[in-house]
């Protein structure tokens, strides 16, 4: 299948700024927290970051200039764009069909039964009684006399419409009091407008949709596997998962990129906390392995979370570089970090679970002059989601048939 022409277009930069930097793609890998296998697809346009911050800190990595770095943002939006359009529809799950019980119809109403006449038996002849004699007419009703009203004596009335005179009179003197005192009225105070908050020294971006080793990932989904789609590249697995109401199986890889807003003035970041918000039963959902794009043998250097404890730590974990002749570890770094402009920071955080529903998110604590304060990292403004994924059915997909087929069938276990 052809390849777009902004996706050349972007491979063409990508391609350029790796030659010109003369690191293998192991070293760049290494630097960028992806792998080997990643920066070459990227090189050669099989696939298009998800994020623009991986291409910006790969151009920083190889010193390209502001006007190199503005022109190879544009080409990664474009090509991003085709990217998108090429992905494949994701099948919707056809809706199950359950056999309504017919409707009662409605009863008919019973007709009235037509009465039939009722013959009364013949009258016996009696004999006729005699009519009794006329009541006298009741007399007429006594009309009501008119009740006479008293009047007063003539001098009261003359006393009352003096007593009427005075109390106006003194009424128009002393004016009308109100029934409530009137508070006094203060001109309105204005309150003094608080202080624009400043920004912070720093900016940071995550990644959440991540796989170790690009393909060593498993997520939960509520469908059967005739309604999912095939495993995604690693770029545009965030889009698959947000089609397929995808939860993270077994382990979350969370991928903090911190960069500082000046040059010259460093942040330090002192330490990284793990906050659980929800822990409840996973979900009884199937479990879907991915598998494409294997590659590349770097595990980077991370902290690890264990998400079953109480009080769950990050903790920095040594990586592991095996794509030389000779296998070397990648020493763990532990807090404090110092960024700026020219010198961003990755942070690699792998959280596990093996028997939690669990919903979390991070929190950073920096200082830059005589600033501090804590940053709230979250997936887009929610926690972040990990379930673990044991007793589940596992399926893998089978590329040849097309299909998802069992973990069995695929000869994986576990």
């Amino acid at each position: 299948m052809p390849k777009d022409t902004a996706v050349e277009e972007f491979a063409r930069l990508v391609r350029a700024l790796k030659a010109r930097d003369g690191r293998s793609y192991e070293a760049l890998g290494r630097r960028l927290s992806v792998s080997a296998s990643t920066l070459h697809r990227y090189c050669s346009g099989a696939t298009v970051p998800e994020e623009y911050a991986v291409v910006d800190r790969l151009a920083l990595l190889c010193g390209a200039d502001e006007e190199e770095r503005r022109a190879l943002e544009t080409a990664w939006t474009e090509a991003d764009r085709a990217r998108r359009r090429a992905a494949p529809p994701v099948p919707t799950p056809a809706p199950t069909s359950v056999p309504s019980a017919p409707e009662p119809s409605p009863e008919p109403k019973p007709e009235p039964e037509p009465s039939a006449p009722v013959s009364s038996p013949d009258p016996e002849p009696t004999a006729p009684e005699p009519s009794p004699a006329p009541e006298p007419a009741p007399a007429a009703p006594e009309a009501p006399r008119p009740r006479r009203t008293p009047s007063l004596p003539a001098p009261l009335l003359v006393t009352a419409a003096v007593a009427l005179v005075v109390l106006a009179l003194a009424a128009a003197l002393l004016g009308h009091p109100s029934r409530t005192p009137s508070a006094p009225t203060t001109a309105p105070t204005s309150s003094p407008s608080p202080e624009k908050e400043q920004p912070l020294p720093f900016t940071w971006t995550i990644g959440s949709q991540l796989w170790q080793g690009d393909c060593g990932h498993t997520y939960l989904v509520d469908r059967a596997p005739r309604a999912v789609a095939p495993p995604p590249v690693t770029a545009d697995a965030r889009a698959w998962a947000g089609a397929h109401g995808a939860v993270h199986g077994g382990e979350t890889l969370v991928r903090v990129t911190v960069q500082g807003r000046s040059p010259s003035t460093a942040v330090v970041l002192h330490a990284l906390h793990v906050r659980v918000v929800g822990r409840a039963a996973p979900p009884p959902w199937d479990a879907y392995r991915m598998g494409e794009g294997c590659g590349g043998a770097v595990t980077p250097r991370h902290f690890a979370v264990d998400l079953d404890r109480p009080r769950p730590l990050a903790k920095p974990v040594d990586g592991h570089d095996a794509s030389g002749a000779e296998s070397r570890t990648i020493p763990a770094v532990s807090f404090p970090y110092k960024v700026t402009a020219s010198d961003p920071e990755e942070l690699l955080v792998s959280a596990r679970t093996a028997g939690c529903d669990c919903r979390w998110y991070l929190e950073l604590e920096w200082s830059s002059g005589d600033r501090s304060g804590t940053v709230r990292i979250t997936d887009g403004g929610k926690p972040f989601r990990t379930s673990g994924i044991a007793g589940r059915p596992a399926y893998a997909y089978d590329t040849v048939e097309g299909r998802w087929i069992t973990a069995a069938e695929s000869g994986q276990s576990g």
